[in-house]
Protein backbone atom coordinates (compact mmCIF):
# COMPACT_ATOMS: atom_id res chain seq x y z
CA UNK A 1 0.00 0.00 0.00
CA UNK A 2 3.11 2.36 0.83
CA UNK A 3 4.73 1.55 -2.26
CA UNK A 4 1.08 2.46 -4.19
CA UNK A 5 0.76 5.24 -2.36
CA UNK A 6 3.88 6.98 -3.10
CA UNK A 7 3.74 6.09 -7.09
CA UNK A 8 0.68 7.37 -7.48
CA UNK A 9 -1.36 10.05 -4.96
CA UNK A 10 -0.18 13.30 -4.46
CA UNK A 11 -1.34 14.60 -1.06
CA UNK A 12 -2.56 17.77 0.21
CA UNK A 13 -0.70 20.42 1.83
CA UNK A 14 1.97 17.70 2.09
CA UNK A 15 6.16 18.54 0.97
CA UNK A 16 5.99 15.45 -1.48
CA UNK A 17 9.63 15.21 -1.66
CA UNK A 18 10.01 14.41 2.06
CA UNK A 19 6.88 11.92 1.80
CA UNK A 20 8.68 9.86 -0.41
CA UNK A 21 11.43 9.85 1.56
CA UNK A 22 10.01 8.67 5.05
CA UNK A 23 7.86 6.01 6.10
CA UNK A 24 4.04 6.48 6.09
CA UNK A 25 1.35 5.33 7.75
CA UNK A 26 -1.98 3.78 5.68
CA UNK A 27 -4.78 3.68 7.95
CA UNK A 28 -6.85 0.52 7.05
CA UNK A 29 -10.19 1.05 9.74
CA UNK A 30 -11.67 2.83 12.42
CA UNK A 31 -13.48 2.11 15.51
CA UNK A 32 -15.00 4.55 18.07
CA UNK A 33 -11.70 6.99 19.08
CA UNK A 34 -9.44 4.95 17.54
CA UNK A 35 -7.92 4.38 14.15
CA UNK A 36 -5.93 0.92 12.57
CA UNK A 37 -3.38 0.52 10.07
CA UNK A 38 -2.32 -1.86 7.60
CA UNK A 39 -0.21 -3.38 10.26
CA UNK A 40 -2.92 -3.57 13.11
CA UNK A 41 -1.33 -0.98 14.78
CA UNK A 42 -4.27 1.24 16.94
CA UNK A 43 -4.30 5.21 17.30
CA UNK A 44 -6.14 7.28 19.04
CA UNK A 45 -7.63 10.15 16.53
CA UNK A 46 -6.93 12.87 18.45
CA UNK A 47 -7.58 15.49 15.35
CA UNK A 48 -10.89 13.80 14.46
CA UNK A 49 -9.42 12.96 11.23
CA UNK A 50 -8.84 16.71 10.38
CA UNK A 51 -11.69 18.14 12.42
CA UNK A 52 -14.80 15.61 10.83
CA UNK A 53 -15.91 13.14 13.20
CA UNK A 54 -17.80 13.89 15.91
CA UNK A 55 -19.47 10.43 17.33
CA UNK A 56 -16.09 8.33 16.29
CA UNK A 57 -15.50 5.96 13.72
CA UNK A 58 -17.87 2.83 12.40
CA UNK A 59 -21.00 4.23 14.48
CA UNK A 60 -24.27 1.71 13.98
CA UNK A 61 -26.62 4.50 13.67
CA UNK A 62 -24.76 6.62 11.16
CA UNK A 63 -23.92 3.10 9.19
CA UNK A 64 -27.30 2.13 9.36
CA UNK A 65 -28.81 5.68 7.85
CA UNK A 66 -26.25 5.27 5.27
CA UNK A 67 -27.40 1.91 4.16
CA UNK A 68 -31.20 2.27 4.27
CA UNK A 69 -30.69 5.52 1.77
CA UNK A 70 -28.39 3.24 -0.39
CA UNK A 71 -31.51 1.19 -0.76
CA UNK A 72 -33.31 4.13 -2.06
CA UNK A 73 -31.10 6.17 -4.42
CA UNK A 74 -27.59 7.10 -3.78
CA UNK A 75 -28.13 10.21 -5.74
CA UNK A 76 -30.37 12.54 -7.15
CA UNK A 77 -29.63 16.04 -8.67
CA UNK A 78 -30.83 19.53 -6.82
CA UNK A 79 -31.08 20.88 -9.96
CA UNK A 80 -34.61 20.86 -10.80
CA UNK A 81 -35.53 18.58 -8.44
CA UNK A 82 -35.71 17.63 -4.72
CA UNK A 83 -34.48 14.57 -2.78
CA UNK A 84 -36.27 13.66 0.51
CA UNK A 85 -32.92 14.08 2.62
CA UNK A 86 -31.77 17.08 1.70
CA UNK A 87 -35.02 18.66 2.80
CA UNK A 88 -35.48 17.14 5.98
CA UNK A 89 -32.32 17.91 7.00
CA UNK A 90 -32.96 21.56 5.37
CA UNK A 91 -35.90 21.49 8.19
CA UNK A 92 -33.90 20.69 10.80
CA UNK A 93 -30.90 22.81 10.26
CA UNK A 94 -33.29 25.58 10.51
CA UNK A 95 -34.32 24.81 14.18
CA UNK A 96 -31.21 24.36 15.65
CA UNK A 97 -29.48 27.08 13.42
CA UNK A 98 -29.23 31.15 15.28
CA UNK A 99 -32.23 32.85 14.65
CA UNK A 100 -33.19 34.43 11.45
CA UNK A 101 -31.21 32.32 9.23
CA UNK A 102 -33.99 30.36 7.43
CA UNK A 103 -32.76 29.38 4.25
CA UNK A 104 -30.11 26.37 3.43
CA UNK A 105 -27.75 26.03 0.01
CA UNK A 106 -25.70 22.71 -0.13
CA UNK A 107 -22.61 22.21 -1.17
CA UNK A 108 -19.43 19.68 -0.62
CA UNK A 109 -16.77 21.23 1.63
CA UNK A 110 -16.24 24.57 3.86
CA UNK A 111 -14.45 25.97 0.65
CA UNK A 112 -17.59 25.77 -0.96
CA UNK A 113 -19.76 27.20 1.56
CA UNK A 114 -17.52 30.19 1.97
CA UNK A 115 -17.53 30.78 -2.31
CA UNK A 116 -21.08 30.80 -1.56
CA UNK A 117 -21.36 32.97 1.05
CA UNK A 118 -19.14 35.80 -0.67
CA UNK A 119 -21.11 35.11 -3.64
CA UNK A 120 -24.38 35.41 -2.37
CA UNK A 121 -23.39 38.99 -0.08
CA UNK A 122 -22.13 40.00 -3.24
CA UNK A 123 -25.25 39.41 -5.29
CA UNK A 124 -27.64 40.67 -2.52
CA UNK A 125 -25.97 43.80 -2.76
CA UNK A 126 -26.00 44.46 -6.30
CA UNK A 127 -29.88 43.13 -6.41
CA UNK A 128 -30.93 45.74 -3.71
CA UNK A 129 -29.44 48.62 -5.28
CA UNK A 130 -26.25 48.45 -3.58
CA UNK A 131 -24.23 48.40 -6.50
CA UNK A 132 -21.20 50.07 -4.78
CA UNK A 133 -20.60 47.16 -2.09
CA UNK A 134 -18.33 44.91 -3.81
CA UNK A 135 -15.82 44.13 -0.78
CA UNK A 136 -15.27 42.32 1.61
CA UNK A 137 -13.89 42.54 5.48
CA UNK A 138 -11.73 39.78 6.57
CA UNK A 139 -9.78 39.24 9.93
CA UNK A 140 -5.54 39.25 9.92
CA UNK A 141 -4.60 35.19 10.31
CA UNK A 142 -7.67 34.41 8.37
CA UNK A 143 -8.63 31.32 6.96
CA UNK A 144 -11.46 29.88 5.32
CA UNK A 145 -10.25 27.30 2.42
CA UNK A 146 -8.67 26.76 -0.30
CA UNK A 147 -10.91 27.53 -4.13
CA UNK A 148 -10.13 31.04 -5.05
CA UNK A 149 -13.07 33.21 -3.36
CA UNK A 150 -12.24 31.97 0.12
CA UNK A 151 -7.80 32.39 -0.54
CA UNK A 152 -9.14 36.03 -1.24
CA UNK A 153 -10.60 36.63 1.89
CA UNK A 154 -7.74 34.30 3.80
CA UNK A 155 -4.98 36.11 5.74
CA UNK A 156 -1.96 33.43 6.10
CA UNK A 157 0.65 34.12 3.92
CA UNK A 158 2.34 30.14 3.80
CA UNK A 159 -0.86 29.17 2.09
CA UNK A 160 -2.15 32.39 0.00
CA UNK A 161 0.92 34.43 -0.74
CA UNK A 162 2.01 32.45 -3.99
CA UNK A 163 -1.91 33.19 -5.27
CA UNK A 164 -2.09 36.63 -4.43
CA UNK A 165 -1.83 37.66 -8.20
CA UNK A 166 -4.96 35.39 -9.03
CA UNK A 167 -6.68 36.80 -5.87
CA UNK A 168 -9.41 40.26 -5.34
CA UNK A 169 -8.04 42.05 -2.73
CA UNK A 170 -10.21 41.92 0.45
CA UNK A 171 -9.79 44.42 3.36
CA UNK A 172 -8.25 43.40 6.42
CA UNK A 173 -8.52 43.98 10.37
CA UNK A 174 -6.94 42.98 13.46
CA UNK A 175 -8.61 40.48 15.50
CA UNK A 176 -10.28 41.09 18.46
CA UNK A 177 -9.77 44.95 18.12
CA UNK A 178 -13.62 46.47 17.68
CA UNK A 179 -12.06 50.05 17.51
CA UNK A 180 -10.04 48.89 14.86
CA UNK A 181 -13.25 47.65 12.71
CA UNK A 182 -15.17 50.75 12.92
CA UNK A 183 -12.51 53.20 11.77
CA UNK A 184 -12.66 51.00 8.77
CA UNK A 185 -16.25 50.68 8.73
CA UNK A 186 -16.81 54.48 9.18
CA UNK A 187 -14.79 55.14 6.32
CA UNK A 188 -15.63 52.69 4.12
CA UNK A 189 -18.76 50.70 4.70
CA UNK A 190 -20.45 52.32 1.19
CA UNK A 191 -17.81 50.01 -0.58
CA UNK A 192 -18.13 47.42 1.62
CA UNK A 193 -20.56 44.39 0.97
CA UNK A 194 -19.87 41.95 3.81
CA UNK A 195 -17.51 40.77 6.79
CA UNK A 196 -16.51 37.19 7.19
CA UNK A 197 -15.45 35.99 10.76
CA UNK A 198 -14.28 32.96 12.08
CA UNK A 199 -16.17 33.24 15.36
CA UNK A 200 -14.45 32.85 18.62
CA UNK A 201 -11.22 31.00 17.72
CA UNK A 202 -9.36 31.18 14.10
CA UNK A 203 -8.26 28.19 14.05
CA UNK A 204 -5.99 26.83 11.50
CA UNK A 205 -4.08 30.33 12.53
CA UNK A 206 -2.90 28.06 15.83
CA UNK A 207 -5.68 28.14 17.39
CA UNK A 208 -6.11 31.80 18.11
CA UNK A 209 -8.82 33.10 20.54
CA UNK A 210 -11.07 35.95 20.61
CA UNK A 211 -11.04 38.30 23.69
CA UNK A 212 -14.75 37.96 25.13
CA UNK A 213 -17.93 39.88 24.00
CA UNK A 214 -15.67 40.38 20.35
CA UNK A 215 -18.00 38.46 18.24
CA UNK A 216 -21.23 40.37 19.77
CA UNK A 217 -18.73 44.02 19.36
CA UNK A 218 -18.98 42.76 15.37
CA UNK A 219 -22.75 42.05 14.83
CA UNK A 220 -23.41 45.12 16.42
CA UNK A 221 -21.18 47.09 13.84
CA UNK A 222 -21.53 45.37 10.73
CA UNK A 223 -25.97 46.01 11.32
CA UNK A 224 -24.83 49.58 12.42
CA UNK A 225 -23.10 50.46 9.47
CA UNK A 226 -25.33 48.15 6.63
CA UNK A 227 -22.72 45.72 6.71
CA UNK A 228 -23.82 42.14 5.98
CA UNK A 229 -22.20 39.23 8.87
CA UNK A 230 -21.11 35.89 7.21
CA UNK A 231 -20.05 33.76 10.27
CA UNK A 232 -17.78 30.85 9.27
CA UNK A 233 -18.56 27.92 11.51
CA UNK A 234 -16.88 25.06 9.56
CA UNK A 235 -14.32 24.50 12.32
CA UNK A 236 -16.30 25.36 15.18
CA UNK A 237 -20.04 24.15 14.38
CA UNK A 238 -21.51 20.79 15.69
CA UNK A 239 -20.91 20.39 19.38
CA UNK A 240 -16.41 21.81 19.05
CA UNK A 241 -16.77 24.63 21.56
CA UNK A 242 -19.26 22.76 24.02
CA UNK A 243 -22.41 24.63 21.93
CA UNK A 244 -23.68 23.39 18.73
CA UNK A 245 -22.31 26.67 17.42
CA UNK A 246 -19.64 28.62 18.81
CA UNK A 247 -22.33 31.94 17.27
CA UNK A 248 -24.53 30.89 20.31
CA UNK A 249 -21.80 31.69 23.22
CA UNK A 250 -22.54 35.47 22.31
CA UNK A 251 -26.33 35.35 21.25
CA UNK A 252 -25.24 36.72 17.69
CA UNK A 253 -26.81 35.63 14.57
CA UNK A 254 -25.43 36.13 11.56
CA UNK A 255 -26.70 37.22 7.91
CA UNK A 256 -25.06 34.05 6.64
CA UNK A 257 -23.43 30.88 8.12
CA UNK A 258 -21.83 28.59 6.18
CA UNK A 259 -20.97 24.59 8.06
CA UNK A 260 -18.97 21.68 6.80
CA UNK A 261 -17.04 19.39 8.54
CA UNK A 262 -19.03 17.93 11.63
CA UNK A 263 -22.01 18.28 9.73
CA UNK A 264 -22.47 14.85 8.42
CA UNK A 265 -20.57 13.26 11.86
CA UNK A 266 -17.73 13.20 9.51
CA UNK A 267 -19.16 10.54 6.78
CA UNK A 268 -19.34 12.32 3.72
CA UNK A 269 -18.62 15.65 2.33
CA UNK A 270 -21.59 17.72 3.05
CA UNK A 271 -21.57 21.57 3.44
CA UNK A 272 -24.30 23.94 3.69
CA UNK A 273 -24.39 28.19 3.50
CA UNK A 274 -27.60 29.46 5.37
CA UNK A 275 -28.96 32.97 5.21
CA UNK A 276 -32.27 34.87 6.15
CA UNK A 277 -35.63 35.37 4.54
CA UNK A 278 -34.58 39.05 3.49
CA UNK A 279 -31.26 38.02 1.41
CA UNK A 280 -33.21 35.10 -0.30
CA UNK A 281 -36.13 37.46 -1.35
CA UNK A 282 -33.16 39.90 -3.14
CA UNK A 283 -33.02 36.69 -5.89
CA UNK A 284 -36.44 36.36 -6.45
CA UNK A 285 -38.23 37.63 -9.94
CA UNK A 286 -39.42 36.60 -12.97
CA UNK A 287 -37.33 34.37 -15.16
CA UNK A 288 -35.90 37.35 -17.33
CA UNK A 289 -34.88 39.26 -14.81
CA UNK A 290 -31.68 36.65 -14.52
CA UNK A 291 -31.84 37.49 -10.50
CA UNK A 292 -31.37 33.80 -9.82
CA UNK A 293 -28.60 32.51 -7.63
CA UNK A 294 -26.13 31.01 -10.30
CA UNK A 295 -24.07 28.95 -8.67
CA UNK A 296 -24.31 25.10 -8.13
CA UNK A 297 -22.45 21.96 -7.81
CA UNK A 298 -23.42 18.27 -9.00
CA UNK A 299 -23.53 16.77 -5.95
CA UNK A 300 -25.64 19.34 -3.99
CA UNK A 301 -27.51 17.25 -1.44
CA UNK A 302 -26.10 14.44 -2.05
CA UNK A 303 -28.69 11.78 -0.27
CA UNK A 304 -26.73 9.63 1.30
CA UNK A 305 -24.74 12.69 3.26
CA UNK A 306 -28.09 13.91 4.18
CA UNK A 307 -29.36 10.54 5.52
CA UNK A 308 -25.64 10.81 7.25
CA UNK A 309 -26.49 14.50 8.83
CA UNK A 310 -30.12 13.39 9.83
CA UNK A 311 -28.77 10.59 11.74
CA UNK A 312 -25.64 12.74 13.45
CA UNK A 313 -28.35 15.14 14.57
CA UNK A 314 -30.54 12.75 15.83
CA UNK A 315 -27.49 11.39 17.80
CA UNK A 316 -26.50 14.72 19.52
CA UNK A 317 -29.81 14.65 20.81
CA UNK A 318 -30.57 10.70 22.12
CA UNK A 319 -27.22 10.98 23.53
CA UNK A 320 -27.26 14.28 24.67
CA UNK A 321 -23.73 15.17 23.63
CA UNK A 322 -23.53 18.56 24.61
CA UNK A 323 -23.90 17.41 28.01
CA UNK A 324 -21.18 14.93 27.76
CA UNK A 325 -18.97 17.53 25.88
CA UNK A 326 -19.10 19.98 28.62
CA UNK A 327 -17.69 17.58 31.47
CA UNK A 328 -14.65 16.71 28.79
CA UNK A 329 -14.44 20.74 28.46
CA UNK A 330 -14.15 21.09 32.12
CA UNK A 331 -11.53 17.90 32.64
CA UNK A 332 -9.44 20.09 29.93
CA UNK A 333 -9.38 22.73 31.42
CA UNK A 334 -7.72 21.05 34.69
CA UNK A 335 -5.70 18.31 33.03
CA UNK A 336 -4.06 21.00 30.33
CA UNK A 337 -2.62 22.70 32.95
CA UNK A 338 0.21 19.86 33.37
CA UNK A 339 1.59 21.26 29.85
CA UNK A 340 2.64 24.37 31.57
CA UNK A 341 5.72 22.20 33.59
CA UNK A 342 7.02 21.69 30.17
CA UNK A 343 9.90 24.13 29.42
CA UNK A 344 9.48 24.83 26.25
CA UNK A 345 5.62 25.07 26.31
CA UNK A 346 4.81 28.74 25.99
CA UNK A 347 0.93 28.62 25.35
CA UNK A 348 -1.77 26.89 25.70
CA UNK A 349 -5.12 28.02 24.06
CA UNK A 350 -8.63 26.19 24.28
CA UNK A 351 -11.95 26.80 23.31
CA UNK A 352 -13.94 23.29 23.91
CA UNK A 353 -12.39 20.56 22.57
CA UNK A 354 -10.83 23.06 20.04
CA UNK A 355 -7.18 22.98 21.57
CA UNK A 356 -3.48 24.45 20.64
CA UNK A 357 -0.62 23.76 22.37
CA UNK A 358 2.30 26.30 20.95
CA UNK A 359 5.66 25.41 21.35
CA UNK A 360 8.42 28.07 21.50
CA UNK A 361 12.08 28.32 20.44
CA UNK A 362 12.71 26.68 17.74
CA UNK A 363 12.99 27.88 13.91
CA UNK A 364 11.02 26.52 11.09
CA UNK A 365 13.73 24.58 9.75
CA UNK A 366 13.50 22.05 12.89
CA UNK A 367 9.94 21.39 12.26
CA UNK A 368 9.36 20.66 15.84
CA UNK A 369 5.60 20.39 15.54
CA UNK A 370 6.16 17.41 12.94
CA UNK A 371 8.84 15.58 15.38
CA UNK A 372 6.13 15.81 17.96
CA UNK A 373 3.05 14.45 16.19
CA UNK A 374 5.71 11.78 14.88
CA UNK A 375 6.83 10.45 18.47
CA UNK A 376 3.14 10.69 19.70
CA UNK A 377 2.84 8.18 16.73
CA UNK A 378 5.31 5.55 18.00
CA UNK A 379 2.56 6.43 21.84
CA UNK A 380 -0.09 5.65 19.98
CA UNK A 381 -2.24 8.69 19.26
CA UNK A 382 -2.70 10.24 14.90
CA UNK A 383 -1.54 14.37 16.05
CA UNK A 384 -1.66 16.92 13.42
CA UNK A 385 0.76 20.23 13.90
CA UNK A 386 -0.06 23.79 12.67
CA UNK A 387 3.90 24.51 12.31
CA UNK A 388 5.20 24.57 15.93
CA UNK A 389 1.32 24.19 17.30
CA UNK A 390 0.46 21.58 18.74
CA UNK A 391 -3.84 20.65 17.87
CA UNK A 392 -6.12 18.24 19.56
CA UNK A 393 -9.39 17.64 18.74
CA UNK A 394 -10.31 14.61 19.65
CA UNK A 395 -13.97 13.04 18.76
CA UNK A 396 -17.17 14.84 20.83
CA UNK A 397 -18.12 11.65 22.26
CA UNK A 398 -14.61 10.41 23.34
CA UNK A 399 -14.01 8.70 26.78
CA UNK A 400 -12.77 10.24 29.57
CA UNK A 401 -10.14 7.39 29.61
CA UNK A 402 -9.13 7.58 26.19
CA UNK A 403 -9.03 11.22 26.80
CA UNK A 404 -6.45 10.72 29.13
CA UNK A 405 -4.51 8.76 27.32
CA UNK A 406 -4.41 11.25 24.80
CA UNK A 407 -3.30 14.22 27.06
CA UNK A 408 -1.10 11.43 28.21
CA UNK A 409 0.98 10.91 24.72
CA UNK A 410 1.08 14.26 23.95
CA UNK A 411 2.50 15.62 27.01
CA UNK A 412 5.24 12.67 26.83
CA UNK A 413 5.52 13.32 23.36
CA UNK A 414 6.42 16.92 23.40
CA UNK A 415 8.54 16.26 26.48
CA UNK A 416 10.51 13.67 24.45
CA UNK A 417 11.48 15.63 21.44
CA UNK A 418 11.99 19.24 23.18
CA UNK A 419 14.15 17.45 26.28
CA UNK A 420 16.16 15.65 23.24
Amino acid sequence: MIDKDKRHLWHPFTQMQDWLRNDQLVIERGDGSYLYDTDGNKYIDGVSSLWVTVHGHRNKIINKAIKAQLDKVAHSTLLGLGNVPSIELAKELVKIVPKGLSKVFYSDDGSTAVEIALKIAFQSQQQTGQRKKTKFITLKNAYHGDTIGSVSVGGIDLFHKLYRPLLFKSIKVPAGDPKALEAVLKKRHHEIAAMIVEPLVQAAAGMLLQPKGYLKAVRRLCTKYNVLLIVDEVATGFGRTGKMFACEHEGVSPDLMCVAKGLTGGYLPVAATLTTEKIYKAFLGRPEENKAFFHGHTFTGNPLGCAAALASLQLFKQDKLLNKVGRSIKFLETALLDLYKLERVVEVRQLGLMVGIELGGYSAAERIGHRVILEARKRGAILRPLGDVIVLMPPLNIKRAELEKLLRVTYDSIRAVTER
